[in-house]
Formats: structure tokens, C-alpha cells, sequence
């Protein structure tokens, strides 16, 4: 096999992010009516006892909301292994907050990445998952 072929990839972009909620209907609220996202499916499947809620995230991608019966707890803080928090676009920070705040979301101050100069928040999912809201231009 030639460098050519070991550094080629078939990669077009993102596809989607899964998440397990440990109770399904509190998420599917969170991530559609709090944050917006819009259904693009819905499904049960009764072999898993499991629904799976399609999710369209604006810009691209998708995110999967699964349920299962009585999945474990994951380690999110302390700061674990593995991955570490989901990050979602916005053009206007401020706004953002403001939003959430309404629906009384508690949200991490503001802080500006030192690299890019770009503001962001932390805030939690039900499950405690930490998404990031990170301003872009």
C-alpha cells in the first residue's frame, strides 16, 4: 500500500452523535423543545424495549436519542476518559443564554477561548452530559 492510499480517506463530513437518556421523554423535551432540534424520526423497536429519536442539528448532522432499560450511570465529572462534552454552534451567545435561562437551564459563565477568541458556556443535558455553546461569526 503507497502513502497515497495510507492518507486517502472516503470521510465527506459528520454524520451523528448518540446519546443514552435515562428517561427518554424528559430528554426528547430537553432536546426539542429547550434546545430545538427538529425530529426527523422517531422508532421503537421492541426487540430492545428502546425507542431512538432522530435528531436534525442545523449546519448538519444528527443526533441519536436512544432509551434502554436501566442503563448504567457514565462518569462525566470529574473530567473522565473519553468524550468529553457535545458542542453546538451559535451566532449569538448572549441570546442564547438569555433563552435558556427562561426554561431555567443553570449555565457556566461566560469565557472566551483563549486561542480563537471566541466566547462560550458549559450547561448539562438531563443526564448530566456537558454541552457547549461556543459563538462563531
Amino acid at each position: 500500500m503507497s502513502d497515497t492510499d495510507v492518507n486517502s480517506t472516503s470521510i465527506t463530513g459528520f454524520h451523528h452523535v448518540a446519546i443514552i437518556a435515562s428517561d427518554y421523554d424528559r430528554s426528547k423535551e430537553f432536546y426539542t423543545k429547550i434546545l430545538g432540534l427538529d425530529v426527523i424520526a422517531e422508532t421503537y423497536r421492541c426487540e430492545r424495549n428502546s425507542w431512538k429519536l432522530d435528531l436534525q442539528i442545523p449546519g448538519g448532522g444528527q443526533l441519536e436519542l436512544f432509551s434502554f432499560p436501566n442503563p448504567p450511570d457514565r462518569v462525566s465529572r470529574p473530567e473522565a476518559c473519553g468524550l468529553r462534552h457535545l458542542a453546538f454552534r451559535v451566532s449569538d451567545i448572549e441570546a442564547e443564554i438569555a433563552r435558556l435561562t427562561k426554561f431555567g437551564i443553570d449555565l457556566e459563565p461566560t469565557r472566551v477561548d483563549e486561542l480563537t477568541g471566541s466566547r462560550f458556556t458549559f450547561f448539562a443535558d438531563p443526564d448530566d452530559l456537558p454541552i457547549e455553546f461556543y459563538e462563531t461569526s
